[in-house]
């Protein structure tokens, strides 16, 4: 009788979503094109060459419950579509403090745009995940342990 309590448990935490993870899904099909384990108050980068004044963007985002907190923009350069309530930090790169909590983020993979990720010290260029054109979104969910212990997620 122990034996079989002890291998339910066994069971309900081995396979039920405990941890968070960020995950990359097209839109359009769903499809999971990474999955990499977060922890609250983790943060990432995600840079873009912007389509307008055609100089970098990066956004940093971090994980708040489960949702993602955009902080901040940093841009080298005002330009159209760039907002004006900016301040210049220290190194001289413009900044502009967002704190805007958001369910997820969404975005059209660029042609020229050369969207990425810069997460767990690692550089991962989207165009690698997908095609141009294809609607990703980031969203944080939850997995469970045999999901990371398969290898579906990154740790």
């Amino acid at each position: 009788m122990r034996i079989g309590a002890l291998m339910i448990i066994a069971v309900f935490f081995f396979f039920y979503p405990f941890d968070q993870v960020l995950r990359i899904k097209t839109v359009k099909t769903g499809r999971v094109l990474l999955c990499v384990r977060m922890v609250e108050g983790e943060e990432f980068i995600l840079s873009f060459i912007h389509s307008v004044n055609k100089r970098p963007v990066y956004d940093t985002i971090r994980v708040k419950g489960n949702d993602l907190l955009i902080v901040k923009s940093r841009f080298d350069s005002f330009g159209a579509g760039m907002p004006e309530g900016s301040h210049i930090g220290e190194d001289g790169w413009l900044e502009w403090h967002v704190n805007r909590l958001v369910p997820e983020v969404s975005f059209f993979v660029g042609w020229e745009a050369n969207h990425s990720l810069c997460l767990k010290g690692q550089d991962i260029p989207l165009a690698r995940l997908a095609e141009a054109g294809t609607l990703l979104c980031l969203r944080i969910e939850r997995a469970s342990r045999y999901e990371l212990w398969k290898g579906r997620c990154r740790q």
